[in-house]
């Protein structure tokens, strides 16, 4: 079942979001060559629970064999999702995700942006800017009285044209009190299909994208996603409200 959130809901996501937009927007000056995963990691955490929140992602999921280690998620060039802090040393030509959640007050943020490590490559360059493009044209199309398909085809169709690929085994999701709801949402699908979007919806629109192939496969640590071929990935993130007109970015900065 989607739960729709009331106005107040809305604001205490604002929160929570606001502190993760806070510490990715923290992340463009401490992303720098030389420094670790695992830096990134500590610096991120203490700013988290300075700000009275708890780095949803440390610990998920309860209970299970393998719970994610990190407060975030670091993932270099052509890890695409879910890479785990570690020694591991940033040099000058990596592109590195990260992701970052929280909770605030019983609510969820959610967000990722890719990030240049000094200068990169042209390669790297596009498929950075290909991936926020395809993550705007999603925002875009995000209105009530739509289908969760319009945000997927969306885009897909930005990401295609241009001529990249969509994972398809993760997808964005619903959020609120729980980081992961429904609906989920690929990053592939038919516009008029799909869940109906309603006011009050509360989503986490994350493009993946990949050069040449979309195929994927896990690492022996359980979690990080890599690309098969071994090519650059990017990842973007934004959670967002659904209202009757233009969608409410609440971990814009």
């Amino acid at each position: 079942m989607i739960a729709l959130k009331s106005d107040v809901e809305i604001e205490k996501m604002r929160q929570a979001n606001g502190i993760v937009a806070e510490v990715l927007q923290n992340m463009r000056e401490w992303v720098v060559p030389g420094v670790t995963t695992a830096e990134l990691d500590e610096k991120a955490e203490a700013l988290i629970r300075d700000r009275g929140a708890i780095p949803s992602f440390k610990g998920y999921p309860p209970g299970s064999a393998y719970p994610f280690p990190g407060a975030i998620c670091a993932s270099v060039n052509e890890e695409l999702v879910h890479g785990i802090p570690s020694p591991r040393v940033l040099k000058e030509g990596d592109i590195i995700t990260v992701d970052v959640g929280t909770i605030f007050d019983g609510y969820h943020g959610d967000a990722a942006v890719t990030l240049p490590v000094g200068e990169v490559s042209q390669e790297a360059e596009d498929l950075m800017a290909v991936t926020e493009g395809a993550l705007e044209a999603g925002i875009a199309a995000a209105q009530a009285g739509g289908h969760s398909g319009d945000i997927s085809s969306s885009i897909q169709t930005y990401v295609e044209q241009r001529g990249y690929k969509v994972v398809r085994e993760y997808t964005g999701h619903g959020i609120g009190r729980e980081m992961h709801e429904d609906p989920q949402v690929p990053n592939h699908g038919k516009p008029g299909h799909g869940v109906l979007l309603r006011q009050g919806m509360t989503i986490a629109l994350e493009p993946m994208v990949l050069i040449s192939n979309p195929r994927v496969r896990v690492l022996d640590d359980h979690w990080t996603v890599v690309s098969r071929n071994g090519k650059l990935t990017a990842h973007f993130e934004r959670t967002i409200a659904i209202t009757e007109g233009e969608a409410d970015v609440l971990s814009r900065w």
